[in-house]
């Protein structure tokens, strides 16, 4: 005799119920496999049914995990902490977006042997937990042996299992959030530690075997000249590793880009025999405390690339307004060329400097200069009233 699920009048406002607090828990935002789990036993009740699993599909898509077991189901399934995603009524479910019924426990790969002694659940339920067409995980029921379920409460169960889908898919897309925003979070960090830190011991590098050369030839003016250069370098190694230590991001000097940038420029011509022309066609350049930051490290680190690898006479920065709302700064200057290696973005100091450029909404291009040398244009968005562009300057 076919025996149906309790149906009785007193269980006429489970199910609302049960809604009620699934409902709650997502919107708790509490952790998904938690969920499972917590439900698992009021479900099992709900649906008449001797016992359960939940299993969840990794990211892969090939495998289903195992999340928690609740009565004989426990002597099925508990031995499969992950099985192939195809397998038995389970894989069934998971291939498609309707439950699936399976008539006894056979249709199961991880039920035990025939020799072994027979548990009371028999029947099979498998409902999938889908959200957008998509198939996250499953989860079985086991019944006696000739129950029934009314339309009423499998489509309950239905209903259950898209809202712990909706779960599933939540928070794979917290996760995926998360690791986007760490990974983005190294980058800059990495980006700040190579134009603070990196970049003053590059220089401290480069001035060494000047020092050298100057304490062997008995040159004691020109020896003291380079001995505070690397004593400068080393303290704004140790400022910016300690910003980064204590802030974990570099900070931007407290009067602004333009007077950033004009520092810069006194610290080029003190330290380079490069000759350095700057010209500012915008005294006022408004942008946000983090754009500022970007700018100024674009420069840094196209004055610092002249510096190191152009052998140049002479350079330029030029800051003019592009276009109506936006703004361009110019670095030329007439040495050797870019290297075959800087080609297509490959420098890693030339990756986060365009980096720097996308995080506010700009552009970066680096070619040949007309004339000999190298041209690196960074425009930006910026409220900048109208003016002579660089580009429109006389022929340097």
């Amino acid at each position: 005799m076919t025996r149906p699920a309790p149906s009785t009048a007193a269980a006429v406002t489970a199910p609302a119920t049960f809604l009620a607090d699934l409902t709650a828990g997502l919107s708790a935002g509490r952790d998904p496999q938690s969920l499972l789990q917590r439900f698992l036993a009021p479900l099992l009740r709900l649906a008449g049914a001797q016992g359960g699993s939940v299993r969840v599909l990794a990211d892969d898509d090939h495998r289903l995990h195992l999340v928690g077991t609740l009565g004989p189901a426990a002597s099925l399934c508990g031995a499969g902490e992950a099985v192939d995603r195809h397998c038995g009524v389970c894989g069934r479910a998971a291939a498609g977006a309707d439950p699936v019924w399976a008539a006894d426990r056979s249709t199961c790969r991880m039920a035990p042997s025939a020799s072994a002694p027979a548990g009371p659940a028999q029947q099979v339920l498998a409902v999938p937990l889908r959200h957008q067409g998509r198939v996250l995980g499953v989860y079985t029921l086991f019944f006696d042996q000739g129950t029934s379920l009314s339309p009423d409460v499998l489509g309950l169960l239905d209903t259950v299992g898209e809202l712990l889908g909706l779960a599933l898919a939540h928070a794979r897309d917290e996760a995926q959030r998360l690791n986007d925003t760490l990974a983005q979070e190294r980058r800059m960090l990495a980006a700040d530690v190579h134009d603070g830190v990196a970049q003053s011991l590059s220089f401290v590098k480069m001035r060494l075997p000047l020092l050298q050369d100057a304490m062997h030839a008995g040159d004691l003016p020109r020896a003291q000249q380079y001995l505070d250069d690397v004593n400068s370098a080393a303290g704004q190694a140790q400022g910016s590793l300690r910003t980064l230590l204590t802030q974990m991001r570099t900070t931007m000097d407290p009067l602004g880009l333009l007077h950033a940038l004009q520092a810069a420029v006194q610290a080029f011509r003190r330290s380079h025999p490069t000759v350095l022309e700057f010209d500012n066609r915008l005294p006022d350049l408004p942008l946000p405390p983090d754009a500022q930051a970007q700018v100024f490290h674009v420069v840094q680190e196209a004055l610092n690339n002249v510096a190191r690898h152009a052998g140049a006479r002479h350079a330029w920065l030029c800051i003019a307004a592009a276009a109506p709302g936006w703004a361009e700064i110019v670095i030329d200057d007439d040495g050797a060329g870019l290297p075959a290696a800087t080609g297509g973005g490959s420098h890693y100091g030339l990756a986060i400097m365009q980096d720097r450029a996308r995080r506010i909404g700009g552009t970066l291009s680096v070619g040949a200069r007309p004339g000999g040398g190298t041209r690196v244009t960074l425009a930006f968005p910026c409220r900048a009233p109208l003016a002579q562009r660089c580009g429109a300057m006389e022929t340097r």
